[in-house]
């Protein structure tokens, strides 16, 4: 369960010592890629654990969300790589290694894009919500490179998909958007939200969730193509409503 590579890949690239480095090299392990913090299978578990209670407790803990993602999607992220790898665009998406950051983006343009494209739809998301694309924590415990841009992708994608289903960012839009996330990735941590979330809902908006949002998001979930297998830096002209359709997500109720 420990992240390695092969004796021959070049390293020594970080200041280290040789001693360190042959204390790793007989552990076999060592980071795959910036940021990276190889882990047992007994560490993710408990990372795992105690990410999950503090997720629960508080679901606008971001980073404890992404702890969560990256220590229990061991069998959901090489699937959703394989849709990719099985698919023209998510191919390309995986060759090229796209980022949604502010540093990508040019605000002035897609803010100048006509009203209900991809583009102005999403950055009106952004500012009406008051969020950043920046924020989105790169991951640190996925043992695989590839795995680790499918998770970061995904992150950075799911903005997109509060502006597909037209969900804003309160407890009720990110419960909505995880039910329909956890159909279409299979990522625990998506199964999760979406089981426990509405704990901290209303009875008003728990009474909406159970009859009309997450039936709707379901049907979506199932019906629609693998969300991480559509270039959306090449869609931003295109309108949202064409978009819904050409993935197979139904209208917003």
């Amino acid at each position: 369960g420990r992240a390695c590579l092969s004796h021959t890949e070049p390293r020594a690239r970080d200041g280290r010592s040789g001693e360190e480095e042959e204390e790793e090299e007989e552990e076999g392990c060592y980071q795959l890629y910036p940021g990276h913090i190889p882990t047992s299978p007994l560490q993710k578990a408990l990372l795992a654990a105690g990410s999950a209670f503090m997720a629960l407790y508080d679901p606008y803990r971001h980073d404890m969300v992404a702890v969560l993602g990256e220590t229990t999607g061991c069998l959901a992220l090489p699937n959703l790589r394989d849709k990719m790898k099985h698919h023209p665009e998510g191919y390309r998406i995986l060759q090229e290694r796209p980022r949604i950051r502010l540093s990508t983006l040019d605000m002035a343009k897609l803010r100048g894009l006509p009203d209900g494209s991809l583009g102005r739809e999403y950055i009106r998301f952004l500012e009406d919500n008051k969020v950043s694309p920046d924020t989105r924590m790169p991951p640190k415990f996925v043992d695989d490179e590839e795995l680790a841009y499918v998770i970061q992708r995904y992150r950075e994608v799911h903005d997109l998909m509060h502006t597909l289903l037209g969900m804003p960012t309160t407890i009720l839009g990110e419960v909505v958007v995880k039910w329909f996330e956890a159909v279409q990735t299979g990522l625990p941590m998506c199964v999760l939200g979406a089981a426990f979330g509405p704990i901290h809902l209303s009875a008003r908006n728990l009474q909406l969730l159970a009859t009309e949002l997450a039936p709707w998001a379901i049907r979506s979930g199932r019906n629609a193509s693998c969300i991480l297998n559509v270039y959306y830096e090449q869609r931003w002209e295109q309108s949202v409503a064409s978009l819904r359709e050409e993935i197979g997500i139904f209208p917003p109720p």
